[in-house]
């Protein structure tokens, strides 16, 4: 079974379905048992989809940027 370091380095590759058959279902069964990565995994995801809503180059703000972060991931829980 993966470890949680082993996870997190697969993170991305796995949010954006580059990973293998064998090695998506590894990071399947490691997050089915462990509530901290399925955490982070769900932390990655808001990051990510905030990320491609905002325009970088319109964030001068970075009150309203962490604003912003705040209402996205208050919207998920």
């Amino acid at each position: 079974m993966l470890s949680c370091k082993e996870l997190v380095a697969n993170s991305s590759d796995f949010l954006d379905n580059r990973l293998s058959l064998s090695r998506g279902l590894e990071v399947r069964l490691h997050l089915t048992l462990c509530v901290n990565c399925r955490r982070f995994v769900k932390q990655m995801k808001i990051s990510q989809a905030v990320y491609r809503k905002m325009q970088l180059d319109q964030v001068e703000d970075l009150d309203g940027l962490a604003q912003k972060l705040a209402e996205a991931q208050r919207s998920t829980d």
